[in-house]
């Protein structure tokens, strides 16, 4: 895992080393173990930072060139089935490393963009420069694991890992995009291709972009979602079997490294059945790790223990304050380039900065819930509005409003900034819609959109500290064998025969794992390995205690907010006392929310970046 950067332009660039290098250090975390940079044709200089772990020698250091010298590579990330292109590629490539870096340039020079692309399984993020015909590629993974931002201002095209990047090449001067806030409060994060800067945007994930000459001549989409499964007629028996066999082989494939591999230990079933099935592919003993705060209820500490005593792990239990969580929140607002938006975000920060201690490279269970339909309580939605009908409000409309986080009428009532993100993917989410049947589009969204804050949130958090963090649950080729093979109801199962009819009367957050069980054929699969006091155990999620600090954060939010003109500052007052007095128990993490835009906003568009 490292990190990237890039300057491109039709002419030369006044101190194009010096920038480059700026660019470097100012993502240092994201790989400490080599820096490096060339210039290509006097256009274009490619930077990039090393956090080794394939192929640990000198030899794969980055930038990488192939063997005429006419294609260069900076890269970040992992491509785990590197080693069978390898093969494929050997009786026309010479090959000098063991590195799966050298590899994605063979593939490009004896195949070319479209197949390297199409054939890749991982996680990546890659700039690809093509001397003989001055063409750049910036190439983002199928579900944007790894981060990838860019900017073309005056004519050069600008990009990095991370937004910091950008910035400390000293020839943008950033504008703060307040119509971001509407969609960070609904979505927890900006979509794809938005951020919080004016013209500074995301590579959008299944996605390569061409440039010329530092024009973006070219955007190709190279994967999409199949369909989804509803057959009524199958082998529960046979579908489970080989389904436990593709999740087992996406999580060992997963697992390659030349460094050791750790995992994210969290007691639910997804941490809980990678972790076993890590601890059997492993030859020594695995770390885990779970952390929690002192608040009783707010952590999980007793069903990480029973896991890690079953597969004898080396287990490590972190707790946490208040005082400890508030102390590292600034700070981290500082790595990630924006807003927090979950609020685990900081605890697994922390738990990143301990486990860094002993490995580099850490497992992580996201994307089970999103591929197996986890969150019964959203994903039941398309039943309940068949049942209900709500207002003749359209099915999008209703989802919508149990989806998003910060509801609209509170947002409506204290903004001062465009909906104009808000109206555009408003239509374009519909359009979607209206191409598949609602249980079909609940999941689609959720890989569309959901997972994307997800995985922004723990590749924060992990390379602040410069630990590789993998999601073997989005494994390309797991996702498509799930899509086509496993049939809807076996991933939200009714629990008898009546369990349906009962639900009509209902509505998700009162049924759900009462009368179904949500994430079924995942669950099952799991009794190979886990307990059902681990596995059918109710959903909790990682619950920071922010309503119980309401007071501390009404008093932050009371000095923090007073000069934020993207709120509308006269209803200051009413906002904290209406969440104050709010029956929601998210009532805390809203303001928490509010409080962040602004801390952010302070710190980065109060200085000049430009030199």
């Amino acid at each position: 895992m490292c990190g990237i950067n890039g300057i491109y332009a039709d002419r030369l660039i006044d101190q194009y080393e010096k920038r480059i290098e700026a660019m470097n250090q100012s993502i240092k975390h994201r790989g400490p173990d080599a820096v490096g940079h060339v210039v290509c044709n006097n256009k274009l200089v490619l930077g990039h930072r090393r956090l080794s772990i394939i192929d640990l020698d000198e030899r794969s250091n980055q930038p990488m060139s192939n063997n005429s010298g006419d294609i260069d590579l900076v890269y970040n990330g992992e491509i785990f089935n590197f080693q069978e292109l390898k093969k494929e590629l050997e009786a026309d490539y010479n090959f000098i490393t063991t590195s799966d870096s050298e590899v994605i340039l063979a593939a490009y020079e004896v195949k070319g963009i479209k197949w390297l692309v199409e054939s890749i399984n991982g996680m990546y993020a890659m700039a690809i420069y093509d001397r003989r015909n001055n063409s750049l590629y910036l190439v983002r993974d199928r579900f944007g694991i790894k981060p990838l931002y860019y900017t073309i201002d005056e004519g050069v095209l600008i990009f990095s890992s991370e937004i910091k990047g950008i910035l400390n090449s000293g020839l943008v001067e950033p504008s703060f995009n307040s119509r971001a806030i509407d969609d960070y409060l609904g979505y927890r994060y900006v979509r794809e291709p938005n951020t919080f800067f004016k013209n500074i945007y995301q590579v959008p994930s299944a996605s390569y972009l061409k440039s010329v000459d530092g024009k973006v001549v070219d955007e190709q989409i190279y994967w999409k979602l199949p369909r989804l499964n509803f057959d009524e007629d199958f082998d529960e028996k046979e579908i489970k079997s080989k389904t436990k066999i593709e999740v087992e082989e996406a999580i060992k494939r997963w697992l390659i490294s030349d460094v050791k591999v750790g995992a994210y230990l969290s007691g639910g079933v997804d941490s809980s059945l990678t972790t076993a099935i890590l601890t059997e592919h492993s030859n020594s003993q695995v770390d885990t790790y779970t952390i929690g705060f002192d608040e009783e209820g707010y952590n999980e500490f007793p069903f990480a223990r029973i896991v890690a005593e079953k597969y004898d792990t080396n287990h490590h239990e972190i707790l946490m304050s208040q005082e400890d969580y508030i102390g590292n929140w600034e700070d981290l607002i500082k790595y990630k380039d924006a807003p927090l938006a979950v609020p685990n975000e900081i605890p697994l920060a922390i738990m990143s900065s301990e486990l860094s201690k002993d490995i580099t490279v850490v497992i992580s269970g996201e994307g089970a819930d999103e591929l197996f339909g986890g969150y019964g309580k959203i994903f039941r939605s398309a039943f309940d509005y068949e049942n209900r009908k709500p207002d003749d409000n359209s099915f999008y409309d209703y989802f919508v409003g149990q989806y998003e986080y910060v509801s609209r009428d509170l947002r409506d009532r204290y903004l001062l900034v465009d909906g104009d993100y808000r109206q555009e993917f408003d239509e374009k989410v519909q359009m979607d819609f209206s191409q598949h049947r609602n249980e079909e589009n609940i999941f689609r969204f959720f890989h569309a959109f959901h997972i994307k804050g997800l995985l922004n949130r723990v590749d924060l958090t992990t390379m602040q500290t410069s630990v590789e963090a993998r999601p073997p649950f989005l494994d390309h080729k797991l996702i498509e064998y799930v899509y086509e093979n496993v049939p809807y109801s076996l991933k939200l199962k009714w629990n008898d025969c009546n369990a349906q009819d009962k639900a009509k009367s209902q509505v998700a957050k009162q049924y759900s794992e009462e009368l179904d069980t949500p994430k079924y054929i995942l669950k099952k699969i799991s009794e190979d390995w886990l307990s059902d006091d681990i596995i059918y155990r109710k959903k909790v999620g990682f619950p920071v205690p922010l309503t119980k600090w309401f007071p501390k954060l009404a008093e932050i939010a009371d000095e923090a907010l007073s000069e934020a003109d993207w709120l509308n500052k006269s209803e200051l007052e009413n906002l904290i006392n209406d969440l104050r007095n709010s029956n929601d128990i998210r009532a805390g993490q809203y303001l928490w929310m509010f409080i962040n835009v602004e801390i952010f906003r302070k710190e980065y568009f109060r200085k000049s970046w430009k030199w």
